[in-house]
């Protein structure tokens, strides 16, 4: 369940704003505001079958636009290999620090560091 709405929030950060504003508030309340499909249904004065029409037709919109792009899974690659990126930066600053004292790689490996860190973040 967790990986199923997690997926889903990754899936709106990243397309969300290429649904409808229907789609974007049915799919905003059902699972960031995790209301139910009763709930949105009654605020709304439609049928439970009729906000699970929208958010189903949303859901495949947006499996859709992820599968022939992949932009969600080359960003997961991409931060792993950022992570491993910042790992080795980490052993290169350890070896120097260790056998070669050098003030220029330390600066380097600094300016590496800040970079790919700036990167994970975003």
């Amino acid at each position: 369940m967790k990986n199923q709405a997690y997926r889903m929030a990754m899936l709106y950060d990243f397309y969300g704003d290429l649904l409808t504003d229907r789609q974007k508030e049915f799919y905003d309340l059902y699972y960031n505001e995790d209301l139910s499909l009763a709930e949105i249904a009654e605020n709304y004065g439609i049928t439970r079958q009729g906000v699970r029409d929208v958010i189903v037709r949303a859901e495949a919109y947006l499996t859709e636009i992820e599968d022939r792009t992949g932009l969600i899974r080359r960003f997961h690659t991409m931060q792993s290999q950022l992570r491993e990126i910042a790992d080795c930066v980490r052993q290169v600053t350890d070896l120097n620090d260790k056998r070669l004292g050098s003030d220029e790689l330390e600066v380097l490996a600094s300016r590496i560091q800040s970079l790919t860190d700036k990167l994970i973040q975003e």
